[in-house]
């Protein structure tokens, strides 16, 4: 089965399908695209013009990363990210859901509300591993793209501070139950672990996310990954086990 990602390697969605295809051991290559560009690619491939987005040479190109995760266990069931117990598989889906919809809004909000203004750093994260006109077009366009992500992602001083109390939040949850439990639904790992694990990974910086990390982000960024950094142990401890 040929396997194609079409991805923002900065994207911790997308870095959900990655961790999902390496934790099956399954071969694929990845597309990087170039955010503010990258619509040309994504709606030739499916409805919308989000990353990521799956292709195989058995089907129909996959959008998100929850309908590849499931698609995956469709067709490649070897080590389930979904439990077979429909209780259980309900449990893992409400985490994810809750994981994709809140928290992995707010760490995207948050990180690049700061980065943003740092046009230098975030021209190169946004062009890292993408096509050889990247870094120009940023240095042209960088202006209207800034102002565009801003837009559409809801990005200024009142809504990043709102989403910073939201991720403390919900890491202080998720704190609480992994000081009990190895993971979130039952005895193994599962879907929701990795939403947890993946979509905070820009705030602890694990090298198998496969970016870059900068040596030093912008100050507000920094303390925050400071301070919520030993409050992350559990995350780091799924990379470590689980991320092959």
């Amino acid at each position: 089965m040929a396997l194609t990602l079409y991805q923002f390697p900065i994207s911790h969605y997308c870095e959900k399908v990655r961790f999902a295809l390496d934790y099956k051991g399954l071969d694929y290559r990845v597309v990087n695209l170039l955010p503010g560009l990258h619509g040309r690619t994504t709606l030739r491939l499916a409805r919308r013009s989000s990353v990521p987005v799956l292709t195989t040479d058995q089907g129909k190109p996959v959008q998100g990363s929850a309908a590849i995760i499931t698609y995956l266990d469709e067709v490649a069931p070897q080590r389930p990210l979904t439990p077979l117990n429909p209780a259980q598989r309900q449990q893992a889906l409400e985490w994810e859901r809750w994981l994709d919809n809140g928290l992995g809004v707010d760490v995207r909000r948050y990180c690049y509300h700061h980065l943003l203004p740092d046009r230098r750093l975030t021209s190169h994260i946004l062009s890292v591993g993408g096509p050889w006109y990247g870094p120009l077009y940023l240095r042209l366009g960088y202006g209207r793209l800034s102002r565009t992500m801003r837009k559409l992602m809801d990005i200024n001083e009142q809504s990043a501070a709102q989403s910073l109390a939201r991720i403390e939040a919900a890491v202080e949850r998720l704190q609480q139950h992994y000081a009990q439990a190895d993971y979130l639904v039952e005895n193994r790992f599962s879907r929701a672990d990795l939403a947890a694990a993946a979509l905070l990974a820009p705030l602890f910086q694990p090298a198998a996310y496969g970016l870059p990390w900068p040596e030093q982000l912008p100050a507000p960024l920094q303390a925050t990954t400071a301070a919520l950094g030993p409050r992350l142990d559990w995350a780091r401890r799924l990379y470590r086990e689980c991320r092959q």
